[in-house]
């Protein structure tokens, strides 16, 4: 009895070798050539303000009025440096920033989870309710008037840090993806593990979250960003100034540096004045953009899972 061989799985590194690699068209080959220079540019575009800022951040006022300033410091300075960190209450205010946004961001990131989790069961009661109160506060609010009397009158969180971190504790948006998200989790693991004895928090603490990380770093960017951002309504409800934000300290000090009222001192205040600016928005910025590094392999990825259902 003569048995034929099934045809074994074709050997794909032996068939490029026989062929050789596939060429691209010269369509394509321009439409790569174009999509880099295009990404070139963008990047250039994008970096050149910071760049800028910085360049201005360390030059002397002289270079920076007469607009010679663009991507190296003219005139390297930094006593508009030493006047904003020579200050014992910049460190104080920052030390709040930070204390703030620490908190802001736990207390945003347990009340978006679980309320999210909650949402994304087609069986909870009143599921379309709780949603369409979500939804509505993104587009109808109290105003700022009413803000203000409910925060600083009725809950009398003036000069807290409830103030901060409170109001701004969730973000309807961040809800909505991490809803999505949670939905297009598998439920066949989380029916696993219910018949193994875990209960709901069980579940949700020791399976949907360990999952979840991309997802959940890109939330924790989101609201720690913002959260460190913020100001204007930090502005209007702290008064104390132990319990300013650095946001807060350095509009303060441009503030005066522009209108000359409380800086003297000759030379060294025309040269704070000059770059007051560029010193106080680098400092702002530069703790983000450190923090930024450790999460960013899981920011596309979490968006993504969280926006697209399939």
């Amino acid at each position: 009895m003569v048995t034929e061989a099934l045809p074994s799985k074709p050997d794909i590194a032996h068939v490029r070798r026989e062929t050789g690699v596939i060429r691209e068209s010269l369509g394509y080959r321009t439409f790569r050539v174009v999509n880099a220079i295009v990404l070139v540019l963008i990047c250039i575009v994008t970096l050149y303000p910071f760049v800028n800022l910085v360049a201005k951040a360390f030059s002397s006022e002289g270079y920076i009025a007469a607009g010679e300033v663009n991507l190296i410091p003219r005139g390297f300075n930094i006593d508009t440096f030493r006047a904003v960190m020579g200050d014992g209450l910049f460190w104080t205010n920052y030390g709040n920033t930070f204390l703030y946004t620490v908190v802001g961001t736990i207390i945003a990131m347990v009340i978006t989870t679980t309320y999210a989790y909650a949402l994304s069961k087609p069986h909870l009661k009143g599921r379309t309710f709780f949603i369409g109160i979500a939804v509505f506060t993104m587009f109808f609010g109290g105003g700022l008037i009413p803000n203000y009397i409910l925060i600083a009158n009725t809950l009398g969180w003036r000069n807290s840090i409830w103030a901060v971190v409170v109001p701004g504790a969730l973000s309807v948006f961040n809800l909505l993806v991490m809803k999505s998200f949670f939905e297009s989790f598998p439920t066949e693991l989380e029916e696993a593990a219910a018949i193994d004895g875990l209960s709901t928090y069980g579940i949700f603490f020791r399976i949907v979250l360990p999952l979840s990380k991309a997802v959940l770093a890109t939330m924790t960017l989101f609201y720690a960003v913002s959260q460190w951002n913020s100001w204007f309504n930090d502005f209007l409800l702290l008064h104390d100034k132990s319990f300013f934000l650095v946001t807060i300290y350095l509009r303060n000090l441009i503030a005066a540096a522009t209108g000359t009222s409380e800086i003297t001192g000759g030379g060294e205040a025309v040269q704070i004045a000059s770059n007051i600016q560029a010193v106080t928005m680098l400092l702002t910025v530069l703790p983000i953009i450190c923090f930024y590094p450790f999460i960013q392999r899981y920011f596309v990825s979490g968006v993504m899972l969280g926006s697209v259902k399939g």
